[in-house]
Protein backbone atom coordinates (compact mmCIF):
# COMPACT_ATOMS: atom_id res chain seq x y z
CA UNK A 1 0.00 0.00 0.00
CA UNK A 2 1.02 3.62 -0.50
CA UNK A 3 1.52 5.61 2.70
CA UNK A 4 2.48 8.86 0.97
CA UNK A 5 5.86 9.29 2.64
CA UNK A 6 7.60 12.60 2.14
CA UNK A 7 11.09 12.77 0.67
CA UNK A 8 12.87 12.71 4.03
CA UNK A 9 10.88 9.67 5.15
CA UNK A 10 11.67 7.86 1.91
CA UNK A 11 15.36 8.53 2.50
CA UNK A 12 15.11 7.09 6.03
CA UNK A 13 13.57 3.92 4.59
CA UNK A 14 16.27 3.69 1.93
CA UNK A 15 19.11 4.21 4.40
CA UNK A 16 17.72 1.69 6.90
CA UNK A 17 17.13 -0.81 4.11
CA UNK A 18 20.72 -0.43 2.90
CA UNK A 19 22.11 -1.04 6.40
CA UNK A 20 19.81 -4.04 6.77
CA UNK A 21 20.74 -5.60 3.45
CA UNK A 22 24.44 -4.76 3.28
CA UNK A 23 25.53 -4.99 6.94
CA UNK A 24 23.01 -6.83 9.11
CA UNK A 25 21.68 -9.57 6.85
CA UNK A 26 25.10 -11.08 6.01
CA UNK A 27 25.83 -11.35 9.74
CA UNK A 28 22.50 -12.57 11.09
CA UNK A 29 23.00 -16.35 10.90
CA UNK A 30 26.47 -16.14 12.44
CA UNK A 31 25.39 -13.83 15.27
CA UNK A 32 22.38 -16.03 16.00
CA UNK A 33 24.34 -19.28 15.93
CA UNK A 34 27.14 -17.92 18.12
CA UNK A 35 24.79 -15.88 20.36
CA UNK A 36 27.10 -12.98 19.72
CA UNK A 37 26.72 -9.21 19.92
CA UNK A 38 28.56 -7.30 17.21
CA UNK A 39 29.58 -3.65 17.06
CA UNK A 40 29.65 -3.71 13.27
CA UNK A 41 25.90 -3.03 12.80
CA UNK A 42 26.05 -0.44 15.60
CA UNK A 43 28.80 1.42 13.77
CA UNK A 44 26.81 1.29 10.53
CA UNK A 45 23.73 2.69 12.27
CA UNK A 46 25.86 5.43 13.80
CA UNK A 47 27.53 6.34 10.50
CA UNK A 48 24.13 6.73 8.82
CA UNK A 49 22.82 8.93 11.69
CA UNK A 50 19.93 6.57 12.44
CA UNK A 51 20.61 6.75 16.19
CA UNK A 52 19.68 10.41 15.98
CA UNK A 53 16.21 9.93 14.52
CA UNK A 54 14.23 10.84 17.65
CA UNK A 55 16.82 13.22 19.16
CA UNK A 56 16.09 16.95 18.64
CA UNK A 57 18.39 18.87 16.33
CA UNK A 58 19.65 21.11 19.13
CA UNK A 59 21.17 18.01 20.75
CA UNK A 60 22.79 16.66 17.61
CA UNK A 61 19.90 14.55 16.33
CA UNK A 62 17.72 14.64 13.24
CA UNK A 63 14.59 15.83 15.04
CA UNK A 64 12.13 13.27 13.71
CA UNK A 65 9.34 11.50 15.58
CA UNK A 66 7.85 8.13 16.37
CA UNK A 67 6.67 7.55 12.80
CA UNK A 68 10.14 7.92 11.29
CA UNK A 69 11.58 5.68 14.00
CA UNK A 70 9.00 3.03 13.11
CA UNK A 71 9.92 3.25 9.44
CA UNK A 72 13.56 2.54 10.28
CA UNK A 73 12.76 -0.22 12.77
CA UNK A 74 10.55 -2.02 10.26
CA UNK A 75 13.30 -2.07 7.63
CA UNK A 76 16.01 -3.18 10.07
CA UNK A 77 13.80 -5.96 11.48
CA UNK A 78 13.45 -7.47 8.02
CA UNK A 79 17.11 -8.44 8.38
CA UNK A 80 17.39 -9.28 12.10
CA UNK A 81 15.11 -8.59 15.04
CA UNK A 82 18.02 -9.12 17.44
CA UNK A 83 20.20 -6.33 16.05
CA UNK A 84 17.08 -4.17 15.75
CA UNK A 85 16.33 -4.73 19.44
CA UNK A 86 19.74 -3.28 20.33
CA UNK A 87 18.86 -0.20 18.31
CA UNK A 88 15.32 0.10 19.72
CA UNK A 89 16.49 -0.33 23.32
CA UNK A 90 18.78 2.65 22.87
CA UNK A 91 15.79 4.79 21.96
CA UNK A 92 13.85 3.49 24.97
CA UNK A 93 16.78 4.44 27.20
CA UNK A 94 16.85 7.92 25.70
CA UNK A 95 13.15 8.65 26.11
CA UNK A 96 13.14 9.40 29.89
CA UNK A 97 15.95 11.92 29.36
CA UNK A 98 14.08 13.42 26.40
CA UNK A 99 10.81 13.62 28.32
CA UNK A 100 11.99 14.69 31.76
CA UNK A 101 15.66 15.54 31.64
CA UNK A 102 17.05 18.94 32.51
CA UNK A 103 18.72 21.07 29.85
CA UNK A 104 22.10 20.15 31.31
CA UNK A 105 21.28 16.42 31.23
CA UNK A 106 20.10 16.66 27.63
CA UNK A 107 23.21 18.55 26.60
CA UNK A 108 25.45 16.00 28.31
CA UNK A 109 23.87 12.73 27.19
CA UNK A 110 21.74 13.19 24.08
CA UNK A 111 24.51 14.18 21.62
CA UNK A 112 26.45 10.98 22.40
CA UNK A 113 23.28 8.90 21.99
CA UNK A 114 22.39 10.68 18.73
CA UNK A 115 25.84 10.08 17.25
CA UNK A 116 25.91 6.43 18.30
CA UNK A 117 29.04 7.13 20.32
CA UNK A 118 27.26 5.72 23.37
CA UNK A 119 24.42 3.21 23.65
CA UNK A 120 21.61 3.72 26.13
CA UNK A 121 19.55 1.22 28.13
CA UNK A 122 16.38 1.26 30.21
CA UNK A 123 16.43 -0.56 33.55
CA UNK A 124 13.03 -1.17 35.15
CA UNK A 125 12.53 -4.95 35.46
CA UNK A 126 13.70 -6.81 38.57
CA UNK A 127 13.63 -10.49 39.60
CA UNK A 128 10.33 -10.03 41.46
CA UNK A 129 9.01 -7.19 39.30
CA UNK A 130 8.20 -8.13 35.73
CA UNK A 131 4.63 -7.46 34.62
CA UNK A 132 4.09 -6.05 38.13
CA UNK A 133 6.63 -3.29 37.65
CA UNK A 134 5.32 -1.52 40.76
CA UNK A 135 6.95 -4.28 42.83
CA UNK A 136 10.47 -2.96 42.27
CA UNK A 137 12.74 -2.93 45.34
CA UNK A 138 15.83 -1.11 44.13
CA UNK A 139 16.45 1.75 46.55
CA UNK A 140 17.95 5.18 46.10
CA UNK A 141 18.86 7.05 49.29
CA UNK A 142 20.01 10.66 49.19
CA UNK A 143 23.34 11.31 50.86
CA UNK A 144 24.31 14.96 50.64
CA UNK A 145 25.18 15.75 47.04
CA UNK A 146 24.81 12.09 46.02
CA UNK A 147 22.33 9.25 45.78
CA UNK A 148 23.25 5.73 46.87
CA UNK A 149 21.54 3.00 44.81
CA UNK A 150 21.14 -0.63 45.86
CA UNK A 151 19.33 -3.38 43.97
CA UNK A 152 19.31 -5.76 41.02
CA UNK A 153 17.85 -5.15 37.57
CA UNK A 154 17.03 -8.18 35.42
CA UNK A 155 16.71 -8.89 31.67
CA UNK A 156 18.09 -5.51 30.66
CA UNK A 157 18.69 -5.14 26.94
CA UNK A 158 22.14 -3.70 26.13
CA UNK A 159 23.47 -4.66 29.57
CA UNK A 160 27.23 -4.31 29.47
CA UNK A 161 27.39 -2.74 26.02
CA UNK A 162 25.48 0.44 26.89
CA UNK A 163 27.30 3.29 28.61
CA UNK A 164 24.19 5.20 29.73
CA UNK A 165 21.48 3.53 31.85
CA UNK A 166 18.19 5.00 33.03
CA UNK A 167 17.47 3.18 36.30
CA UNK A 168 14.14 3.29 38.13
CA UNK A 169 14.57 3.12 41.93
CA UNK A 170 12.50 3.86 45.02
CA UNK A 171 13.31 7.07 46.84
CA UNK A 172 10.26 6.71 49.14
CA UNK A 173 9.06 3.08 49.43
CA UNK A 174 6.11 4.18 51.59
CA UNK A 175 4.47 5.75 48.54
CA UNK A 176 4.70 2.64 46.38
CA UNK A 177 4.94 3.47 42.66
CA UNK A 178 4.63 7.18 43.47
CA UNK A 179 7.84 6.88 45.42
CA UNK A 180 9.87 5.76 42.41
CA UNK A 181 12.42 8.02 40.74
CA UNK A 182 14.52 7.85 37.59
CA UNK A 183 18.31 8.14 37.62
CA UNK A 184 21.10 8.16 35.06
CA UNK A 185 23.81 5.63 35.83
CA UNK A 186 26.98 5.48 33.78
CA UNK A 187 29.39 2.66 33.08
CA UNK A 188 32.24 3.04 35.54
CA UNK A 189 30.17 4.46 38.38
CA UNK A 190 31.41 2.99 41.69
CA UNK A 191 29.22 0.09 42.82
CA UNK A 192 27.72 -0.50 39.38
CA UNK A 193 28.41 -3.79 37.60
CA UNK A 194 26.94 -6.14 35.02
CA UNK A 195 25.95 -9.67 36.04
CA UNK A 196 25.25 -12.76 33.98
CA UNK A 197 24.26 -12.48 30.34
CA UNK A 198 21.28 -14.58 29.34
CA UNK A 199 21.20 -17.40 26.77
CA UNK A 200 17.98 -16.85 24.88
CA UNK A 201 15.57 -18.61 22.54
CA UNK A 202 15.71 -15.74 20.06
CA UNK A 203 17.10 -12.24 19.42
CA UNK A 204 20.49 -13.75 20.20
CA UNK A 205 22.38 -10.92 18.50
CA UNK A 206 21.26 -8.58 21.29
CA UNK A 207 22.63 -8.61 24.83
CA UNK A 208 20.31 -9.28 27.77
CA UNK A 209 21.67 -9.32 31.30
CA UNK A 210 21.52 -8.33 34.96
CA UNK A 211 22.67 -5.06 36.48
CA UNK A 212 23.99 -4.90 40.04
CA UNK A 213 23.83 -1.71 42.09
CA UNK A 214 25.87 -2.23 45.24
CA UNK A 215 26.11 1.08 47.10
CA UNK A 216 26.31 2.70 43.68
CA UNK A 217 27.13 6.33 44.33
CA UNK A 218 26.01 8.88 41.75
CA UNK A 219 25.79 12.70 41.83
CA UNK A 220 22.39 14.12 42.74
CA UNK A 221 22.19 15.89 39.38
CA UNK A 222 21.67 12.48 37.77
CA UNK A 223 18.09 12.46 39.10
CA UNK A 224 15.74 12.94 36.14
CA UNK A 225 13.00 15.53 36.75
CA UNK A 226 12.31 15.19 40.47
CA UNK A 227 11.76 12.52 43.10
CA UNK A 228 8.54 10.55 42.59
CA UNK A 229 8.52 10.98 38.80
CA UNK A 230 10.18 7.67 37.98
CA UNK A 231 7.11 5.62 37.22
CA UNK A 232 5.43 8.38 35.27
CA UNK A 233 8.55 8.77 33.11
CA UNK A 234 8.83 5.00 32.67
CA UNK A 235 5.22 4.69 31.49
CA UNK A 236 5.52 7.67 29.16
CA UNK A 237 8.70 6.24 27.68
CA UNK A 238 7.05 2.86 27.12
CA UNK A 239 4.01 4.49 25.52
CA UNK A 240 6.29 6.12 22.95
CA UNK A 241 8.45 3.05 22.40
CA UNK A 242 5.77 0.37 22.02
CA UNK A 243 4.72 1.29 18.47
CA UNK A 244 8.37 0.66 17.60
CA UNK A 245 8.04 -2.89 18.89
CA UNK A 246 4.98 -3.21 16.66
CA UNK A 247 7.09 -1.96 13.74
CA UNK A 248 9.72 -4.61 14.48
CA UNK A 249 6.89 -7.16 14.34
CA UNK A 250 5.73 -5.82 10.98
CA UNK A 251 9.24 -5.97 9.54
CA UNK A 252 9.90 -9.48 10.81
CA UNK A 253 6.52 -10.69 9.50
CA UNK A 254 7.13 -9.11 6.09
CA UNK A 255 10.47 -10.91 5.80
CA UNK A 256 8.98 -14.24 6.88
CA UNK A 257 6.11 -13.81 4.41
CA UNK A 258 8.50 -13.08 1.55
CA UNK A 259 10.55 -16.18 2.38
CA UNK A 260 7.37 -18.29 2.39
CA UNK A 261 6.11 -16.76 -0.85
CA UNK A 262 9.41 -17.38 -2.63
CA UNK A 263 9.56 -20.96 -1.35
CA UNK A 264 5.96 -21.65 -2.38
CA UNK A 265 6.74 -20.57 -5.93
CA UNK A 266 9.86 -22.76 -6.14
CA UNK A 267 8.84 -25.89 -4.22
CA UNK A 268 7.30 -28.51 -6.49
CA UNK A 269 5.09 -31.29 -5.12
CA UNK A 270 2.66 -33.52 -7.00
CA UNK A 271 4.10 -32.09 -10.20
CA UNK A 272 3.39 -28.41 -9.54
CA UNK A 273 4.58 -25.50 -7.34
CA UNK A 274 2.84 -25.61 -3.98
CA UNK A 275 1.60 -22.04 -4.49
CA UNK A 276 -0.88 -23.51 -6.98
CA UNK A 277 -2.67 -25.32 -4.14
CA UNK A 278 -5.55 -23.40 -2.62
CA UNK A 279 -4.57 -24.39 0.94
CA UNK A 280 -1.23 -22.59 0.53
CA UNK A 281 -2.78 -19.69 -1.39
CA UNK A 282 -5.19 -19.00 1.47
CA UNK A 283 -2.37 -19.09 4.03
CA UNK A 284 -0.39 -16.55 2.02
CA UNK A 285 -3.45 -14.35 1.46
CA UNK A 286 -4.21 -14.28 5.19
CA UNK A 287 -0.56 -13.53 6.01
CA UNK A 288 -0.37 -10.64 3.54
CA UNK A 289 -3.63 -9.14 4.81
CA UNK A 290 -2.61 -9.40 8.47
CA UNK A 291 0.70 -7.67 7.74
CA UNK A 292 -0.98 -4.79 5.91
CA UNK A 293 -3.54 -4.35 8.69
CA UNK A 294 -0.81 -4.28 11.33
CA UNK A 295 1.33 -1.85 9.35
CA UNK A 296 -1.62 0.49 8.93
CA UNK A 297 -2.31 0.40 12.67
CA UNK A 298 1.33 0.95 13.67
CA UNK A 299 1.74 3.85 11.24
CA UNK A 300 -1.54 5.44 12.34
CA UNK A 301 -0.64 5.21 16.03
CA UNK A 302 2.86 6.58 15.42
CA UNK A 303 1.44 9.57 13.57
CA UNK A 304 -1.14 10.04 16.33
CA UNK A 305 1.65 10.22 18.91
CA UNK A 306 3.62 12.68 16.77
CA UNK A 307 0.54 14.91 16.51
CA UNK A 308 1.04 15.80 20.17
CA UNK A 309 -1.87 13.75 21.47
CA UNK A 310 -1.81 13.30 25.24
CA UNK A 311 -3.84 10.12 25.79
CA UNK A 312 -1.74 7.65 23.83
CA UNK A 313 -1.61 4.62 26.16
CA UNK A 314 -4.51 2.73 24.57
CA UNK A 315 -3.40 3.31 20.99
CA UNK A 316 0.21 2.48 21.81
CA UNK A 317 -0.80 -0.77 23.52
CA UNK A 318 -3.00 -1.72 20.56
CA UNK A 319 -0.16 -1.22 18.07
CA UNK A 320 2.29 -3.27 20.11
CA UNK A 321 -0.13 -6.07 20.95
CA UNK A 322 -1.77 -6.51 17.56
CA UNK A 323 1.37 -6.28 15.43
CA UNK A 324 3.48 -8.59 17.58
CA UNK A 325 0.76 -11.22 17.90
CA UNK A 326 0.53 -11.01 14.12
CA UNK A 327 4.30 -11.42 13.76
CA UNK A 328 4.31 -14.61 15.81
CA UNK A 329 1.41 -16.01 13.79
CA UNK A 330 2.91 -15.09 10.41
CA UNK A 331 6.32 -16.52 11.34
CA UNK A 332 4.65 -19.77 12.42
CA UNK A 333 2.70 -19.90 9.15
CA UNK A 334 5.91 -19.32 7.22
CA UNK A 335 7.57 -22.27 8.94
CA UNK A 336 4.52 -24.38 8.11
CA UNK A 337 4.62 -23.45 4.44
CA UNK A 338 8.29 -24.38 4.25
CA UNK A 339 7.52 -27.63 6.07
CA UNK A 340 10.63 -29.59 7.05
CA UNK A 341 12.82 -26.95 5.41
CA UNK A 342 11.31 -24.30 7.67
CA UNK A 343 12.33 -26.23 10.75
CA UNK A 344 15.98 -26.29 9.68
CA UNK A 345 18.52 -23.60 10.44
CA UNK A 346 19.50 -23.45 6.78
CA UNK A 347 16.37 -21.32 6.26
CA UNK A 348 15.83 -18.00 8.10
CA UNK A 349 12.16 -18.55 9.04
CA UNK A 350 13.23 -20.82 11.91
CA UNK A 351 15.13 -17.90 13.43
CA UNK A 352 12.30 -15.48 12.69
CA UNK A 353 9.86 -17.69 14.57
CA UNK A 354 12.14 -17.78 17.61
CA UNK A 355 12.74 -14.03 17.43
CA UNK A 356 9.04 -13.22 17.08
CA UNK A 357 8.15 -14.81 20.41
CA UNK A 358 9.88 -12.24 22.58
CA UNK A 359 8.06 -9.38 20.85
CA UNK A 360 4.92 -10.60 22.62
CA UNK A 361 6.78 -10.43 25.94
CA UNK A 362 9.16 -7.50 26.26
CA UNK A 363 8.11 -3.89 26.90
CA UNK A 364 5.00 -5.30 28.55
CA UNK A 365 3.51 -8.69 27.73
CA UNK A 366 0.59 -8.67 25.34
CA UNK A 367 -1.66 -9.71 28.20
CA UNK A 368 -0.63 -6.52 30.00
CA UNK A 369 -1.32 -4.55 26.79
CA UNK A 370 -4.85 -5.93 26.82
CA UNK A 371 -5.18 -4.81 30.44
CA UNK A 372 -4.05 -1.31 29.45
CA UNK A 373 -6.52 -1.18 26.56
CA UNK A 374 -9.41 -2.37 28.76
CA UNK A 375 -8.50 0.10 31.51
CA UNK A 376 -8.47 3.00 29.08
CA UNK A 377 -11.78 1.88 27.56
CA UNK A 378 -13.32 1.87 31.03
CA UNK A 379 -12.04 5.40 31.62
CA UNK A 380 -13.57 6.57 28.36
CA UNK A 381 -16.96 5.13 29.34
CA UNK A 382 -16.75 6.79 32.76
CA UNK A 383 -16.01 10.18 31.23
CA UNK A 384 -18.96 9.85 28.85
CA UNK A 385 -21.27 8.93 31.73
CA UNK A 386 -20.29 11.98 33.79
Amino acid sequence: MEYFLNQEQKIIVQVARRVAEEVIKPLRAKLDEEEQFSWEPVRALAETDLFGLIIPKEYGGLGFGTFEACLALEELAKACAGVTTTFAAGALGAYPILLGGSKAQKEKYLPDIASGKKLAAFALTEPQAGSDASAIKTRAIKDGDYYILNGVKQWITNAGVAQIYVVIALTDPRKGPRGASAFIVETGDPGFSVGKLEKKMGIRASVTGDLYLNNCRIPKDRLIAREGMGFILALKALDRARPGVGAIGVGLAQAAFEEALHFARQRVQFGQPIISFQAVQHMLADMATAIEASRALVYSVARYIDSGAKDISKASAMAKMYATDMAMWVATQAVQILGGHGYMRDYPVEKMMRDAKVLQIYEGTNQIQRNVIARELAKEVSRKDE
